[in-house]
């Protein structure tokens, strides 16, 4: 039995290291896939991002699709590593992403539609995430278009990083990737197909490969980890403000995917095991331990520039957490507004959802 369970752990652990490169591969050939479309799309991409709102807006509809925003700013790194967006219009991006991943942990808490009293701490638990992420946009993002202050404070981090050889100790892994990257961009060139042509089928392959990397770690790190600590959360996790959020930090830095660790919270503050107040610095903290894939992506780059977006994820969700965990009353009341509401008229629910990560980010692009 013992040896069972130290193969089981083996494999599991090549599978992981396997997905790790897989991941590491998928998000270098993103950026290596943009330079088969010419410095004409980048120029073009940069006049449709340079308006704040529309690259917010982008952030939020491509991560509702997607349900990770995991993906979408690993995408976005892999995109300023190849000199296809730059850091100022990358950041709204990065802030929406922040705001469409909350539409998993809302989609979860529909499943208690049926049963009133647990649809209503359900969709509170849900939605207080999406109107941290609102608040914390609605702040910072005014204030990073006018002063930069999270592009300031991220290039800083970055030169620090290089100054303690950071950026040395991360050439091996840029010399680990490129082999297999420069291998499969030598086959789509010997394809000779057209360049917007070309240009699809690598970022098909990156995109998938990002994706399913992504998932497939998730999946093998919930059986590991996630399975084993359910069942402690009420005794260990939450019993006060800073263990919760060190808790939600960590879990969410090993899993990789705070949709997985928050949605988790749904069912247990639906069945009224833990409150709105004490899950709260729980989901920030699983905010911040989510920018750890895009630091660890921006490293496979070795490019500068896509760390320094990186590092402004992290300081955006750090400022959000230092504003609103003391303000904590304001985004829990406002879910507890509208769960009321859903409460009473359930299509409410459903409305919202379709209004917030869709619609309203559709009419803006279009107009």
């Amino acid at each position: 039995m013992a040896e069972e369970k130290n193969r089981s752990w083996i494999i599991d652990l090549l599978l992981l290291l396997a997905l790790l490169y897989l991941f590491f591969v998928s998000v270098e050939l993103i950026g290596e896939g943009f330079k088969f479309l010419g410095k004409g799309f980048a120029k073009s991409l940069f006049r449709v991002t340079s308006n704040p709102l529309v690259g917010l807006v982008i952030g939020i509809l491509s991560t509702s699709i997607v349900q990770s925003s995991s993906t979408t700013t690993s995408t976005v790194v892999g995109m300023v590593a190849g000199g296809v967006l730059n850091i100022r219009h990358a950041i709204p991006i990065i802030m929406g992403a922040n705001i469409g991943t909350t539409i998993t942990n809302t989609i979860v808490s529909l499943a208690h539609i049926t049963r009133r009293e647990e649809f209503r701490k359900a969709f509170a638990g849900a939605t207080m995430h999406d109107f941290f992420n609102l608040l914390s946009v609605s702040v910072l993002l005014p204030l990073e278009v006018a002063f930069h202050p999270l592009e300031k404070g991220a290039i800083i981090l970055t030169e620090g990083f290089k100054g303690i050889g950071g950026m040395k100790a991360i050439s091996p892994l840029k010399a680990i990737v490129k082999p297999a990257v420069e291998f499969l961009m030598e086959i789509f060139r010997s394809l000779h197909l057209a360049r917007g042509l070309t240009f699809a089928l690598v970022e098909v392959l990156a995109l998938t490969a990002l994706i399913l990397s992504l998932k497939f770690m998730v999946d093998i790190l919930k059986g590991i980890f996630l399975q084993k600590i359910e069942g402690f959360f009420d005794s260990y996790i939450f019993r006060n403000t800073a263990i919760a959020l060190f808790w939600g930090f960590f879990i969410t830095s090993i899993v990789q995917s705070s949709s997985m660790t928050t949605s988790l919270l749904v069912p247990l503050i639906a069945g009224g095991i833990v409150t709105l107040e004490a899950a709260f610095p729980f989901t920030l903290g699983a905010n911040i331990g989510t920018t750890f894939t895009a630091i660890m992506a921006s490293f496979a780059t070795h490019n500068p520039a896509a760390i320094t977006v990186a590092f402004t994820h992290l300081l955006f969700n750090i400022s959000g957490t230092a504003i609103f965990l003391p303000l904590k009353k304001l985004p829990i009341g406002m879910a507890k507004l509208l769960a009321e509401v859903a409460y009473r008229h359930r299509w409410v629910a459903l409305v919202y959802v379709l209004v917030v990560f869709f619609g309203i980010p559709l009419a803006i692009i279009f107009l």
